[in-house]
């Protein structure tokens, strides 16, 4: 065998390996968004501000049969949140469904859902939070989705939260951020993937078909209203899995609300994601604008993105 046919073997095997992520259909105007529930409940938030923001960008709405059900913690159930969100699915006319909010739940209904309609007809999903099990569902799937801002958190959402899902969802411009430095940052530049969400949720689907591959990935993981030593008893999780053998980079958004026990642990959520993480190689920036805060900015899951951390700021850039 020829080494010529020897490199072309390699370099497909090599494009064959990476697969490739299918982006759906960018929004334009005239286009339909479903709101859905797909965990807690949405009895007294106001949707005005989240369907007038769409309104503003050209967009109809749907409201999803969810909004309102009231089962305890739940947006109803499991039966009748699966039925809301596989109707929207099947719904060539839907282009986007956005998660009303997060909370637990939506990891109840994921075996319920059928994507076969969904792969012949794309579409974008998008929220946070819990809404991490869909992401990361998708992503292994072979799908791209939307980390950003849901319609509960519209009316306290920062302008740059607001303008950078309409960029991701448009395709106006190219998504880009330029980040203070932080003076934990750990410099360095790499070119990846983009995978993660919402830690808790990444670390409950480690061991199921729903569980992220971080092999070559960079890795965005962000929290809310969690002990300290669980974030160290995930943090250790993924280290364990071989998720941060095997990442090119980390992005650190907002580690917000923490808890301590009586007895302290020692440690803040940041210190403690630089203690588990201080013998790779990669570059990680810390205080990333994006969960559970009010400058949510969007994320597009399964994009590949140019990270490059440097003493004076952090740079990111999606693909167009």
């Amino acid at each position: 065998m020829s080494r010529y046919l020897l490199v072309l073997i390699l370099i497909f095997n090599l494009s064959y390996s990476q697969k490739m992520m299918v982006t759906p259909p960018l929004l334009k105007k005239g286009d339909t968004v479903a709101i859905v529930a797909t965990a807690r409940k949405n009895i007294d938030d106001n949707l005005k501000p989240a369907i007038e923001l769409l309104k503003s960008w050209g967009l109809e709405v749907k409201i999803g049969s969810t909004i309102g059900l009231d089962l305890n913690q739940l947006a109803g159930t499991d039966e009748q949140r699966a039925k809301d969100f596989q109707e929207q699915l099947d719904n060539p006319n839907i282009k986007m469904i956005w998660c009303v909010r997060g909370g637990y739940g939506t990891v109840r209904m994921l075996d319920l859902l059928d994507f076969t309609k969904f792969k012949q007809n794309p579409k974008w999903i998008v929220g946070f939070s819990d809404v991490t099990v869909l992401h990361s569902h998708l992503n292994t799937m072979g799908y791209k989705s939307i980390h950003g801002i849901m319609p509960v958190t519209v009316a306290r959402a920062s302008k740059q939260a607001k303008e950078t899902m309409k960029i991701a969802l448009f395709g106006t411009e190219r998504l880009e951020y330029d980040i203070p430095f932080h003076n934990m940052n750990k410099l360095g530049k790499a070119t990846g993937e983009l995978v993660g969400g919402n830690l808790s949720i990444l670390y409950s689907l480690f061991g199921s078909p729903s569980a992220i591959d971080c092999n070559d990935k960079i890795l965005f993981i962000e929290d809310l209203d969690e002990y300290l030593y669980h974030i160290d008893r995930m943090m250790m999780n993924l280290k364990r899995n071989g998720c941060l053998e095997s990442i090119k980079g980390i992005l650190v958004g907002g580690m917000t609300k923490m808890k301590d026990n009586d007895i302290p642990w020692g440690k803040d959520a940041l210190q403690i994601i630089e203690d588990v993480t201080k013998k790779y190689n990669i570059p990680i920036v810390y205080n990333f604008p994006a969960g559970h805060i009010q400058d949510n900015r969007a994320l597009v899951f399964g994009s590949q993105i140019e990270l490059d951390v440097n003493a004076e700021c952090t740079k990111v850039f999606f693909e167009r």
